[in-house]
């Protein structure tokens, strides 16, 4: 497909925008770091698995053959920290844990991955890569004597690569020093702690423990895409040190490992990245109160460039669900002009998705670097251009129109309508009768007199009224359309 040739991505690693080109033609494997499942996901979680289910959705609609493995981190101090909180034991809480993942990222629209690695499924795996690291001289046994071993970062000179930062200049590691030949080394394997549950450790050559939280994803990339693979992804703040960390030790141990480098930017509040431990963040179950159907959570997450940080403040999904209504809207509108003349209206499709019917300045803005802001506002020209088609009665424009609507939605993922088991659209048209349309039609007026004469109260009271009608309104500079739901 000649639009792949147009592609490009933002490497972090490189610090620039590069075509991308996948290693094998028409293929793509993607790794993204998935969720430590120590408690609920909030906005932050979902705006970064979004913008892989996105890229993913991108690459897909443009061809490729497309593999993602998104991991799940199942062990870590955090988790073991909160079930000893809660007095549970520590697997239920990681199963509890995804079981929330899993249902948030369904009900915005984010697809299963195609492969969902767990660490815990994995030990062997990492054990094998300490081992290998040992034998090049890049890892070594704690000196201390305890089952603990560390990365020997002065023995890799590329460290830093990532973030283009000297050893030097770094700040040391957070990790317990026990057995540490330099404070900048971190931990592949850590040795088991008192207290902590027999089953949260496991036996290796150096002893009783469990592995490092970096090296965790150098085995599950690997053993699901193989030592070279396309993209790896993940959150902004994962830079460093856990990317820098993952990368040297794969490099080290002999690995091409990923192509490109992409990050998301973060979700703040009130200008903070969004955090538990800050506890400024919102959950998901928050979200999902003002947005039970999901769609406009999407929609909000979509509307910064995703290498940008994403403001969250009151209001924001307010203004996402009256974008919904406007694709609602125009897809109703434009298909009781069209519906009558269905077997005469060339190119219009229910179900299938047909890349040809997307506008070119859309599929230009989608491959430079996932522009998603400039997409979302040739989405709204085309809706605005859609309803002038409309209202003219332009049977032909609306037809062209309303097609690449609902394709640009399905590439967004925001398209309104559900799709029934056989992969037809259903569209929830209204039947009006006369006296319906009249009432309708005189309470938009009396609505557009009020607002003429600044009686907004007025004006809102008559919005309340139509909206119990079961209408839908939407405004343009001149007049207002509407629709029955």
């Amino acid at each position: 497909m000649n639009a792949r040739a147009g592609l490009s991505l933002y490497d972090s690693k490189r610090q620039e925008k590069l075509p991308f080109r996948p290693i094998v033609d028409g293929e793509v494997k993607l790794y993204v770091c998935g969720p430590t499942v120590q408690s609920a996901p909030h906005a932050g979680h979902l705006r970064s698995a979004l913008v892989y289910d996105l890229m993913v959705n991108w690459f897909t609609a443009l061809g490729y053959k497309t593999t993602l493995v998104r991991n799940v981190t199942d062990i870590d101090d955090k988790i073991l920290d909160n079930a000893k909180q809660q007095s549970i034991d520590w697997q239920v809480l990681a199963k509890n844990e995804e079981a929330k993942f899993a249902a948030a990222y369904s009900q915005v629209g984010i697809a299963k991955a195609t492969i969902e690695p767990h660490a815990t499924e994995h030990i062997e795996g990492m054990q094998r890569i300490i081992s290998l690291l040992i034998e090049r001289g890049h890892a070594y046994h704690a000196t201390d004597g305890s089952a603990n071993v560390y990365f020997a970062t002065s023995s890799w000179p590329a460290y830093g690569e990532l973030t283009n930062q000297k050893l030097d200049d770094m700040d040391a590691s957070e990790e317990t020093a026990a057995g540490k030949r330099a404070p900048h080394d971190f931990a592949l394997w850590k040795a088991a702690k008192a207290g902590e549950p027999e089953t949260a450790a496991w036996q290796s050559p150096w002893g009783v423990g469990r592995p490092g939280w970096h090296i965790e994803c150098s085995a599950m990339s690997t053993e699901a895409l193989g030592e070279h693979f396309d993209i790896h992804g993940g959150g902004l703040d994962l830079r460093f040190p856990h990317h820098e960390n993952e990368l040297a030790q794969s490099r080290a141990a002999g690995f091409d490992y990923a192509n490109y480098w992409v990050h998301n930017g973060l979700v703040n509040a009130n200008g903070t990245k969004m955090s538990k431990s800050l506890g400024n963040f919102v959950s998901a179950a928050d979200l999902f109160e003002q947005d039970p159907r999901g769609l406009a959570i999407r929609y909000y997450l979509l509307t910064a460039n995703y290498r940008a940080n994403l403001e969250y403040h009151d209001g924001v999904l307010a203004e996402a669900k009256a974008n919904i209504r406007s694709i609602e809207s125009f897809v109703k509108r434009a298909l009781s002009l069209i519906a009558p003349t269905l077997d005469s209206a060339s190119g219009y499709l229910l179900g299938e998705f047909d890349f040809d019917l997307l506008p070119a300045d859309f599929v230009a803005a989608m491959n430079d670097d996932l522009n998603v802001p400039a997409a979302l506002a040739i989405l709204h020209e085309t809706l605005r251009a859609g309803n002038t088609a409309v209202d003219s009665g332009d049977l032909a424009s609306a037809t062209e129109h309303l097609n690449a609507a609902i394709m640009i939605s399905k590439v967004l993922k925001v398209y309104p309508f559900d799709v029934t088991a056989s992969g037809e659209d259903m569209w929830p048209v209204a039947e009006v009768s006369e006296e319906l349309r009249n009432k309708i039609e005189q309470l938009v007026a009396e609505r557009l007199a009020a607002k003429a004469a600044k009686d907004f109260a007025r004006a809102d009271a008559i919005r309340e009224e139509l909206t119990n009608l079961g209408v839908t309104l939407e405004d343009s500079a001149d007049k207002t359309n509407w629709s029955v739901n």
